[in-house]
């Protein structure tokens, strides 16, 4: 379906976004087959979380803010679809423009600040049946006076209509949110929101912006509070050498050049973990041997998003198609047994 790329980017990006969900919510609105679907690789059909997943390929959070096109993503073949943020009221995000392409180095740079339609109109979007594993990524309003309550009754609301629910303290874009990430502020936190998500299963997302003592620190805090799985992670406000002239611009990172980052990340985690806790690898994967690679150095989900920008619809199922491929011709009967052995 790449005949949708030149039109495009044609827009400018953002609208261009919002015209590609409107898309995906139409299709999936009337039921038409847009990809491989999940159930046809067996061997990609894992469980993490006490959640079974028809395969470890999640949408990160981001591409659908509002929850408007859930089914017609289930739809490219994602085993999961991960909606959010979520703030508890409305917000409009940052002034435009706030997101840039980076077409020389398949890269984007946001600074949204959490626009969305708030907690309510997103849970009431949510369809009863569903093809996939549906989580609801929750964060707190840039005006707030109490941002852990707003995560913890965000949690609350979130966790009955969700299959898991994330807790997304990377954002580089609301001011002092990524300081949630240390100290009292995440152990109160964690704390928290493990009371206010009943069954539910939790997840954390941080930011890839961490140094040692961090990742030390927030391993035992989210072990320690039954945290369910760790998401690593976020854009990256740092900037590796790009070809781009948007490059430049304020915001988070994401895309290919992000990659090197995030998998140095996900296996600081591992250690840090020592295994004892799921981990997911997000940031900087487009195909499936960025994938495999990820899930041998310890995750056990993967999720994508800007990679679908410049790779379009079709990218989820050929991914699947090569990771299923990998997996067999390395001798891997299922994903689970190829987690954390590179």
């Amino acid at each position: 379906m790449a005949w949708y790329h030149p039109a495009l980017f044609a827009l400018d990006a953002e609208r261009a976004h919002a015209l590609t969900v409107k898309m995906l919510a139409a299709w999936g609105r009337i039921g038409t087959p847009l990809g491989q679907g999940p159930a046809n690789f067996p061997r990609l059909a894992t469980r993490v979380a006490g959640i079974d997943f028809a395969n470890p390929l999640g949408l990160a959070a981001g591409a659908d803010k509002n929850g408007e096109a859930i089914a017609g993503f289930f739809g490219l073949g994602f085993g999961a679809v991960e909606i959010g943020t979520l703030t508890p009221r409305p917000q409009p995000g940052n002034p435009t423009p706030r997101l840039f392409r980076l077409p020389a180095d398949r890269a984007v740079v946001n600074r949204y600040g959490f626009n969305n339609q708030g907690l309510a109109a997103g849970l009431a979007r949510i369809p009863v049946r569903r093809a996939g594993v549906l989580g609801i990524n929750v964060g707190a309003n840039k005006d707030s006076t109490d941002r852990i309550t707003d995560y913890a009754d965000s949690v609350a609301a979130a966790a009955p209509r969700a299959d898991y629910v994330t807790i997304n303290i990377s954002s580089p874009n609301t001011p002092g949110l990524r300081d949630l990430q240390s100290g009292h502020a995440l152990r109160d936190l964690l704390v928290a929101c493990a009371a206010a998500r009943g069954t539910t299963p939790l997840f954390l997302k941080v930011a890839p912006d961490l140094e040692p003592a961090q990742i030390d620190e927030i391993a035992a805090a989210a072990i320690a509070n039954r945290v369910d799985a760790i998401i690593i992670g976020n854009t990256t406000i740092t900037r590796p050498s790009l070809a781009s002239p948007a490059g430049a611009e304020t915001g988070g990172l994401s895309g290919a050049p992000l990659a090197p980052l995030a998998r140095q990340r996900l296996k600081d985690f591992r250690h840090a973990t020592g295994g004892a806790i799921p981990l997911v690898a997000a940031g900087g994967i487009g195909d499936a041997a960025e994938a495999l690679a990820r899930i041998k150095a310890g995750a056990s989900l993967i999720q994508i998003y800007t990679a679908l920008i410049y790779d379009g619809p079709g990218l989820p199922g050929r991914i699947l198609r090569d990771l299923d491929a990998l997996l067999a011709r390395e001798g891997f009967a299922s994903v689970a047994e190829a987690v954390g052995t590179g």
